[in-house]
């Protein structure tokens, strides 16, 4: 029904902003990512927007970037995840991050999201995985979605995630530099050069 709206700032809060559209304000239900890009109030701005049905209600949501519209989308797809949820993922991480969360199996950094447990991030990653790609914000981001989703493909490189996640490195850290190896190394020569990689802070 809404593509975007533009209008000026009314008030911006934790989870929502008002846009003000020729004397109309909507409010819009939104992440933490878009509250810090939004304008301050009195200025214009413009948000994606999605237009959630209920039996009880009509909720409009807004998003700076249509990537995160379209994130949000696939997020709500996914069995489980409502909008409250799907807000609260894309609080903690921009879809660029999530899109390597889900690559590398970071379950981890889903659950850091209010809300949203282990057996939901788990869902998450089985039914996203190999579908964030087109996220990925620049060549670097998708050489990193590459990376994890390849470091788990041999069962050394698997090992090698494991250990370096026990050495207090994130999943996504780990699958990130694990995958930048060549995939016939042992699994000792994969943590060595990784931990060496993960220092320079890759």
């Amino acid at each position: 029904m809404f593509y975007s709206l533009t209008g000026t700032v009314v008030f911006a809060e934790e989870s929502s902003v008002a846009l003000d559209c020729g004397g109309v304000a909507f409010r819009l239900f939104t992440t933490g990512n878009t509250l810090r890009q939004c304008a301050p109030v009195g200025e214009v701005q413009t948000l994606y927007t999605h237009l959630n049905v209920r039996e009880d209600a009509l909720d409009l949501f807004g998003f700076a970037e249509k990537s995160e519209l379209d994130c949000f989308k696939m997020l709500t797809g996914v069995t489980g995840v409502g909008p409250k949820a799907g807000l609260a993922i894309l609080s903690c991480l921009t879809p660029d991050m999530l899109a390597v969360s889900v690559a590398g199996g970071d379950v981890k950094a889903i659950t850091a999201a209010q809300g949203v447990g282990p057996k939901l991030a788990q869902r998450i990653v089985l039914e996203l995985k190999g579908k964030l790609d087109s996220f990925a914000s620049s060549s670097e981001s998708l050489g990193n979605i590459a990376a994890a989703q390849k470091a788990t493909v041999s069962y050394a490189g698997e090992d090698a995630v494991n250990a370096l996640v026990m050495l207090g490195y994130t999943r996504s850290e780990a699958s990130i530099a694990v995958g930048k190896l060549d995939g016939s190394l042992s699994t000792e020569e994969m943590i060595k050069q990784a931990l060496k990689m993960l220092a320079r802070n890759i």
